[in-house]
């Protein structure tokens, strides 16, 4: 028994790593790629952020004794996806990786930054990130239209799991697909699995930082850092956030001139590295978090193998099972956006302008949908403040769904 409970916080962590990696490593690939990294750049942004995430994991724990996971930004990597090729092209792009890792950092060090950022409606907040997902989330049904006997294996397989053993969902479909393009009979001629770190130089422009730099940052604290410490919090921790920030930022600055567009609190994975199934001793679970560091380079060392998958799948293959790992925080998302009826305007404008893919002056729609949606915050907080003394007569059924004069403002939809 002891040896069992010696063990156990050690599989927690390789099983945490195993599935945060199949869950959504073909998301950061298709992200990467979609900002103008080419496969070799791809692979190795996907080996950075293994080595990030193993070597702040492991820090991180020895240094506080508590499990905090680390994970790349999934959403973020969504957000590439929406944004796509941007002026400056894949120099640009890790120019931005850099700036939103130097935000991390101001953010860990700056009390007001942090404010700031909890400053955003949640609706808001979680419509932009809605919207960068929506296309995403709609592969799945294209990919059984275009290639059903590739797609439907997959689904079914995703569905299956989701009843029965949910956090092995995402993996199981990986692996349907897998199978389903080895009985297509598809060789890895003249594709390189070995482990490469490409270098790329910085470059720097404003509308790069603006499609990129800045709603990366915003999505990488309000869906991965900020659901992160809450699920800490539900099992008794409470990590410094200053520490973490400061740790993860730089960890992302090393990572992003190979390719790693930002690192993070874990949100999902956490749950399985700091819960009583890790460990009955709440003190011995950080071990669990080493373990997952350790885990996890060990994928990395993989990544020119998850490559050559990628570029042997057809490519709605690949998008749709990156679609499947992002279903669930679509759902969130969208039900953050819309719970709260006093922003749910501001959200659903969000939501569209950043679901509508549009770029204007080479800035992508990530950055249009959240001025949009503050914009409408502001116009119907101004709109809705009483002129006159208010009308005695009880109000309408239909205009009890209006929001109130003081619930529609943006600090009033935090």
């Amino acid at each position: 028994m002891r040896r069992f409970d010696s063990a156990q916080p050690i599989l927690a962590g390789l099983v945490s790593a195993v599935v945060g990696y199949a869950s959504s490593f073909t998301v950061v690939l298709a992200g990467l790629r979609a900002v103008g990294a080419t496969p070799a750049q791809a692979a190795s942004g996907l080996l950075a952020l293994c080595a990030g995430i193993a070597a702040t994991a492991v820090f991180l724990a020895l240094r506080f004794r508590m499990p905090i996971s680390i994970a790349w930004s999934t959403p973020g990597a969504a957000l590439l996806v929406a944004t796509g090729h941007v002026q400056g092209g894949w120099p640009a792009a890790v120019g931005a990786f850099l700036v939103c890792a130097a935000l991390i950092v101001v953010a860990g060090l700056s009390p007001w930054l942090g404010r700031a950022i909890a400053a955003i409606p949640r609706p808001i907040a979680g419509a932009m990130l809605a919207g960068v997902i929506l296309s995403l989330c709609t592969a799945p049904v294209r990919a059984v239209v275009d290639v059903p006997a590739l797609a439907i294996p997959v689904v079914l397989a995703w569905a299956v799991l989701t009843r029965f053993a949910r956090q092995w969902a995402v993996p199981g479909a990986l692996l349907a697909a897998v199978v389903a393009i080895a009985v297509r009979g598809v060789h890895l001629t003249g594709v390189s699995i070995a482990p490469a770190a490409v270098l790329t130089v910085p470059t720097f422009n404003l509308p790069a930082l603006i499609s990129i730099a800045v709603p990366l940052f915003l999505v990488t604290m309000a869906a991965q850092n900020v659901p992160g410490m809450a699920v800490m919090a539900t099992y008794g921790y409470t990590p410094p956030l200053r520490g973490v920030l400061v740790t993860t930022g730089l960890a992302s600055a090393f990572a992003a001139p190979f390719g790693g567009h930002a690192l993070n609190l874990a949100a999902i994975t956490a749950a399985l590295t700091a819960g009583p199934d890790t460990h009955p001793d709440p003190r011995r679970r950080w071990v669990a978090t080493a373990a997952l560091g350790a885990g996890q380079l060990t994928l990395g060392l993989g990544a020119g193998l998850a490559m050559a998958l990628v570029l042997l799948s057809p490519p709605v293959l690949v998008i749709a099972v990156a679609g499947l790992a992002l279903l669930s925080a679509l759902g969130a998302s969208l039900a953050s956006a819309v719970t709260d009826p006093s922003g749910r305007e501001a959200a659903v404008v969000t939501f569209v302008v950043t679901a509508s893919g549009t770029t204007i002056l080479n800035i992508g729609p990530a950055f249009w949908g959240l001025v949009a949606g503050g914009l409408t915050a502001l116009l119907l907080y101004r709109r809705t403040r009483p002129s006159s003394p208010p009308d005695p007569t009880p109000p309408s059924p239909a205009a009890t769904e209006l929001p109130s004069p003081t619930a529609a403002g943006p600090a009033a939809s935090r």
